[in-house]
């Protein structure tokens, strides 16, 4: 479609339609008529913020790229989308339990982000999930919401129960979710030394499982969770200690990203077995934890690819609420509290990645000689026939001949049989043939297979100013796609094809899958740059995991992170601002000490100042260089 529009005038229409903003954006995203990328907080008849605005504004106040934003709007909106829609299938199908959503810490662990939803997730008593201590505290700290659930995960010792366990004397509304058989005796072992009685859950091994890549939570071999044989036997043990009243809850989890409407049916209706199972047991039972699943659609496609989802909201809330009444109402069972830890969902909107690109490295056109040196071997003059014989019906014969008589020069260079210039020249003609090739096979109706990545060769690669390990560790880890695009510009025709590579010294840090209406693409369509502007890309729903998993490779830190609230006339703050890490921040994660690194920097300058290599005025100058060094940004500066 670009190319096709690159002969008549690029429209806005145009980019919306390339880069599928809309489709992917859910409302919250689009495109201005000045070709700018803006935020619709409050939806697509809202106000919208531009950008590039922000990012000037940004710079005003003194922070350079790449820079972590955050919309608390979108959080809200998200929070308040999960819980009406669950409300409204409620309502409509006379479900007479409620809905308690919480959000997994571990998808988010970020201060400002757990304490956003606390507050706006108080008057929908939306809770936290924690799985360890360290979050079990800082959920703690946070909440005010009595009502809200805290749903305690994971493996558990003492200390952990202890800390739970104090929490409900403070009111807290704690579940210990029994992870694994033995953890029940530790809970009954410390609530009878504590005096406080339990809330307790099991988390059930559902045979259900589903595809992708977070599939081992689900299944009978998943990691987490007790068998139905093993949950029978925490009832008889319940029942044994006159406790079986504290079993209020049951929960499972089949992934964090399932796509496939009928995968979560299927898990609802098992666990709903399960559930009135332990209430014919005797257990009170109240509340029925769902687990994650809920997924976000990163390409846009709206189909049961991995990076996508084939329901809506209201499709999820309503399938869930009937799975459930239709195997309780079947047995006479009470409707339970449904709870969701949708956290994939709730902050991957939240937050864009935004960089600029510092360089670009392009196939330049190949200069070739009007007469070969009279020296030139065999494969050289090959090559030159290869090239001068293409035409429309011989591409793959010349892209196969290409290919040999390239390998065969460079094994005569291992050899020693030719010289360097000679190889160079052999290089020339390959590279000026593949260019031709490419050109030729888009008037092909059927590309051979062979030939229909051979574009990716030839993609220009965009430096971007972050650090895929840091900031998109998905990307590179598992293969996640996430929506790229430029963020201004867009009236303009992307007359580039381009990978991306950041700014670490790792061939895997680097960007080559990209979203398409056909599935993924290798490259991404983007515009020249221009000499001194910027050039800004934006990376969208990385509010999941993203800052939670990253890590330091080549000791690049977190980066700036600022967030913005809209008000519902236009306007907007910047309501929090968090520099970067610095790199003596950095220096010290890894056990080095700054202030050790300057007197050993001081020592050094002080004996080539003895040694005559330096003055001292050289010195102090040396010495200031590696002190603002010490306190400046890991991420390149202009």
């Amino acid at each position: 479609m670009a190319r096709n529009r690159a002969l008549q005038q690029w429209r806005v229409e145009d980019s919306v339609e390339l880069y599928g903003i809309n489709s992917w954006g859910a409302g919250y995203f689009d495109v201005s008529d000045k070709g700018d990328v803006v935020i619709c907080p409050h939806g697509p008849r809202g106000p919208q913020v531009s950008i590039p605005e922000i990012i000037a504004g940004l710079h005003e106040r003194g922070y350079d790229m790449p820079v972590l934003l955050r919309v608390e709007n979108i959080l809200d909106a998200r929070i308040a989308n999960i819980h009406d829609s669950f409300r409204k299938a409620i309502k409509n199908l006379n479900y007479t339990g409620s809905y308690r959503g919480v959000f997994p810490v571990k998808v988010n662990q970020q201060q400002q982000v757990v304490e956003k939803i606390t507050q706006f997730g108080a008057k929908y008593h939306h809770g936290l999930e924690v799985g360890s201590k360290a979050e079990l505290i800082a959920a703690i700290s946070l909440m005010t919401d009595r009502k809200a659930c805290v749903i305690c995960n994971g493996y558990k010792d003492e200390e952990f129960i202890d800390l739970g366990l104090q929490a409900l004397r403070l009111g807290f509304n704690v579940f210990f979710v029994l992870e694994m058989p033995s953890e029940l005796e530790v809970v009954l072992e410390r609530s009878k030394a504590l005096g406080v009685r339990p809330n307790i859950g099991v988390r059930a091994k559902l045979s259900s499982k589903v595809g992708g890549h977070w599939t081992d939570s689900g299944g009978d071999r998943s990691t987490f969770g007790l068998s139905p044989a093993q949950i029978v036997d925490v009832v008889d043990t319940l029942k044994a200690s006159d406790m079986l009243d504290c079993f209020q809850l049951l929960h499972y989890h089949l992934g964090s990203q399932v796509s496939n409407i009928r995968d979560i049916r299927t898990g609802v209706m098992e666990g709903a077995r399960l559930y009135v199972g332990l209430v014919q047991e005797g257990a009170p039972m109240g509340y029925l934890d769902l687990g994650g699943g809920l997924a976000v659609d990163y390409d846009g496609t709206h189909t049961n690819y991995i990076s996508s989802r084939n329901y809506s909201l209201d499709e999820y809330c309503t399938d869930v609420v009937e799975a459930v009444m239709s195997i309780l109402d079947e047995q006479g069972v009470p409707h339970p509290h449904i709870i969701t830890e949708s956290g994939r969902a709730t902050v991957a909107y939240y937050s864009v990645l935004l960089f600029n690109i510092l360089d670009v490295s392009v196939v330049e056109e190949v200069h070739l000689p009007e007469s070969l040196p009279e020296d030139s071997p065999e494969p050289v003059r090959n090559l030159r026939e290869t090239l001068a014989g293409i035409s429309l019906r011989n591409l793959q014969e010349c892209y196969n001949d290409a290919i040999y008589y390239r390998d065969e020069m460079r094994q005569m260079f291992f050899a020693g049989r030719v010289t360097l210039r000679q190889r160079t020249l052999a290089e020339r003609f390959f590279w000026a043939i593949i260019m031709r090739i490419a050109q030729e096979k888009t008037r092909l109706k059927n590309v051979p297979r062979d030939l229909a990545d051979i574009d990716v060769s030839l993609a220009d690669i965009y430096y971007g100013n972050f650090s895929v390990f840091q900031s998109l560790p998905d990307s590179w880890a598992i293969d996640q796609i996430f929506p790229i695009m430029p963020v201004h510009r867009l009236k303009e025709f992307p007359s580039r094809q381009a990978i991306i590579s950041d700014i670490t010294c790792d061939s895997d840090g680097r960007i080559d899958h990209f979203i398409d209406p056909q599935g993924v693409k290798p490259t991404l369509d983007l515009h020249p740059l221009r000499d001194g502007e910027e050039y800004y890309l934006g990376v969208f729903l990385v509010g999941a995991y993203q800052e939670t998993l990253g890590d330091l490779h080549n000791l690049m830190g977190d980066t700036n992170v600022v967030s913005i609230r809209v008000a519902e006339d236009g306007t907007y703050e910047y309501t929090r601002e968090i520099r970067g890490d610095s790199v003596a921040d950095i220096l010290s994660y890894v056990e080095y000490e700054p202030r050790r690194i300057l007197e050993d920097l001081r020592s050094t300058a002080e004996q080539a100042v003895r040694q005559g290599r330096i003055s001292p005025s050289e010195r102090f100058a040396i010495m200031q260089a590696f002190e603002d060094g010490l306190r400046g940004y890991t991420y390149f500066e202009r």
